[in-house]
Order: C-alpha cells, then structure tokens, then sequence
C-alpha cells in the first residue's frame, strides 16, 4: 500500500481492537477510540480508576447536547436512543467490600437496572422494567469481593437477556415481548447520591456506594468512566468524591480496605461518619496494642528472674551464716578442752617434780 492509496484499514486486518474504528489517512491510518471504554494507537489500553465509598460518577442522558464544546467528541459519544431496545454493558472490578453498588441506569419512568454485590459476596443483576416486577438474577458460584479482578459482561436484545461472568456464560432469560427502557435518563457507577425511591435491597448496597477499583466500562456505545477521566467538561457527566485515575492491577491480593470511607448506615446517602475508624487504622491500631503488650510481659519476666536471683543469693547467704554459727562454738569447746589439759599436765609435772 502506498501513501495516499486507500486500504490500509483493509490490509492490516482488525488492527482497532475492543470497538475501536479504523479511519484511513493519507500516509497511515488511526485508530479511532471514541466510542470505546479503551485508549491508545490500537484502542488496547484499559481506562481505569480507583473508587472511595462515596465517590460517584453520573452520566446523563439527554438530547440534544452541544458537540461544539468538544470537536474531538464523535456525535454517538453524547447522543443516546431516548428508549433503546437493548443494553450491551461490559465493565471490570475489584473490591473487599460488600455489599457495594457497581452501576445503576434508571429512566424517567423509575424503570431501573442495578448490579450490585450482597453481603455475601454473590452479584446480583436486577432489572425493573415497564412497572413488572423487580426481575432479580444472582450469580453466587463464587465470593466477588475477594480483591481479585472480575469481567461482567451483560446483554439484552428485546426478550434476551445474558449475563458473563469472567468470560462465562452464566445465566440466560426470556422477558416478556413489551418489556424495554422508556426513556433512559442517568447511569451512575458507585454511589447514588440522588433521592431516586430505590427499593430496599438497593438502598443497602448504595449505603456505601463502591469502594475499590473499575475499568473499562462500557454502556452501549457511551463510557462513562473514560469520559469521566478524558471529557469532564464536555461529555455530560459529572463526579462526586474521590476518583483516581489508575490501574487496578496494584489492587489485586493487596490491601482493598484502605480506600474504604466508613458511612452511617442510617444515612443511605452518604453523610460521612468520622466517628468510626477506617479498617486500616483499627488495624494498625491493634499491632500497637499487641507490641506494647509483648513489651510488657517481657518486662515482667525479667522483673521475676531477677528477683529470683536475689532471693536465691539471699538463701545461701543465710546457709553459709548458719554453717559458721554452728561451727564457733565447737571450736571454743575444743579450744576449752586443751586448756584444762594443759593444766592438768602442768600440775602433774610440777607434783612430779617436787615428789
């Protein structure tokens, strides 16, 4: 192919990965990343961040919204079917903590989808929808807050409905034929900070919102993450609390806890309870606890081997005194004893000696 000939996107195969668009160019082709959750020359490099439990991240939905404020933002990265008949929702996390509420999309007719995780650790996908029932599907084949890296993958095309989990096929359903969104109006990841009526099992999970990392999301043709981190002023999203861009492969096996912002469970929506500690102080709290104990209990037994010394240097020294007492007199005896002996040897030597 030579420069300023078509077909470079052609010959190179599928060089655009994860929804990426190859655009020709005059010496070369791009990578167009726009509408995908990655980044990069081949659309490759995951977009990630770092959640505390109060942090949210709100999409909204609305029509129309002015491109001019970012020509570099394709038209289908802000504009959104205002009643889509499928949802094709692709993210990755990694948490400790449960229960946590991951995303939650709801319409302006209080149709909502939710996926969160129980206190048990199962996921859970709920879908209410054209005021039915609350459709509820649980995943429980393994503990997902366990600080490893998990792929939810989750898709609805009229009446189908399937959900992956780490690239396996789950669960699969059947709604029934009317059932859709109406008009979609926000999806937040982590913590719902609007008064929105959810239903109770929800409102456990949004009590302390997401605490931990996510990557990649995906919500049909929008990602709300990366336009989050790249578009904040230009895309309509907005962000409450803390959000870190940043791996999330330095979370994994390590130490989760320690973004985890506690939250008065009376207070669904997230006022700060500073009165209880975080995870990681209480427990650096107590390996000081237990040194100043080891501390002292080596302190005490030093304190009894040397008053067992004492007392033991102070027993013989009475044995030895004792010894010597018992001996004193003996020898004034015996001393008493040669005396007389003496004398009586004298005075028979002098009777002798005058005889």
């Amino acid at each position: 192919v030579r420069p300023g000939c078509p077909g470079h996107c052609s010959s190179y195969g599928s060089i655009c990965h994860n929804g990426g668009k190859c655009v020709e160019k005059h010496n070369g082709y791009l990578c167009d990343c726009t509408n995908s959750p990655y980044e990069g020359p081949f659309c490759k490099k995951e977009v990630s961040a770092v959640f505390e439990a109060g942090t949210s991240v709100t999409y909204m939905f609305q029509e129309p919204y002015p491109v001019t404020k970012n020509i570099s933002l394709s038209s289908s990265a802000i504009y959104t079917d205002s009643a889509p008949s499928k949802e094709n929702i692709a993210f990755s996390f990694v948490t400790a903590q449960t229960p946590s509420l991951l995303l939650f999309v709801n319409s302006s007719s209080q149709d909502f989808l939710a996926v969160l995780l129980c206190k048990n650790g199962s996921l859970q996908v709920r879908y209410h929808l054209n005021k039915e029932e609350t459709h509820v599907f649980t995943i429980d084949a393994d503990n997902f807050a366990n600080r490893r890296m998990h792929h939810l993958k989750i898709n609805r095309e009229g009446r189908e409905l399937t959900i992956q989990m780490d690239h396996q096929l789950r669960l699969s359903y059947n709604f029934s034929p009317e059932v859709e969104f109406r008009v979609i109006r926000s999806l937040t990841l982590g913590k719902v900070t609007e008064n929105l009526g959810l239903d109770s099992e929800v409102a456990k999970a949004n009590a302390l919102g997401f605490a931990g990392c996510m990557s990649s999301v995906q919500y049909n043709h929008i990602a709300p993450l990366k336009a989050a981190l790249r578009h904040a002023t230009a895309a309509p999203v907005t962000v409450h609390g803390t959000l870190t861009e940043s791996s999330c492969d330095f979370m994994v096996d390590s130490d989760v806890d320690a973004v985890t912002t506690v939250h008065s469970s009376s207070d669904p929506f997230g006022k700060t309870d500073e009165r209880e500690p975080l995870t990681n102080a209480v427990r650096s709290d107590s390996a000081v606890i237990g040194g100043v104990i080891a501390v002292v209990i080596f302190i005490i037994f030093c304190i009894i081997g040397i008053m067992t010394r004492f007392l033991y240097q102070h027993k013989q020294s009475h044995r030895t005194n004792q010894m010597k007492e018992k001996e004193y007199p003996e020898n004034l005896d015996s001393s008493f004893r040669n005396d007389i002996d003496l004398q009586n040897t004298v005075s028979e030597c002098k009777r002798e000696y005058f005889i």
